[in-house]
């Protein structure tokens, strides 16, 4: 049996070490347009809901209107026993300002996984 990780535990250096190559690979595999590298690192939850249909529309949307990610600032860690929210302040390439890249990270079957994320 797997031993249970209690991310209320972990430094927060710890858990932007594991959550910042989760969310290249999420970024760019979007800019990429590759769903099934997009979705190796989610919860079957998370499988459920990014379909490739639903990826294809997302990322042609967000990629018309927005450009693509560009720099990306860590902003704040949120730990709870179970998981943990990441924060980062997220630019894109056509459109000014400053957006919210978000991540629900989870310990299942031995992995860190994805269980939400999101861009607004």
């Amino acid at each position: 049996m797997t031993p249970l990780i209690r991310f209320d535990q972990m430094t927060e250096q710890q858990l932007w070490d594991i959550a910042n190559p989760i969310k290249d690979n999420l970024m760019d595999a979007s800019t990429q347009l590759d769903y099934a590298r997009h979705v190796q690192d989610f919860t079957g939850r998370m499988k459920a809901i990014v379909t490739p249909v639903y990826f294809q529309h997302v990322c042609q949307q967000y990629q018309a209107e927005k450009g693509y990610f560009s720099n990306r600032v860590p902003v704040a860690v949120f730990r709870r026993p179970e998981s943990a929210v990441i924060v980062w302040k997220q630019s894109f390439t056509k459109v000014p300002g400053e957006f919210v890249a978000e991540m629900v990270l989870v310990h299942q079957d031995g992995r860190y996984l994805v269980d939400h994320a999101m861009v607004f």
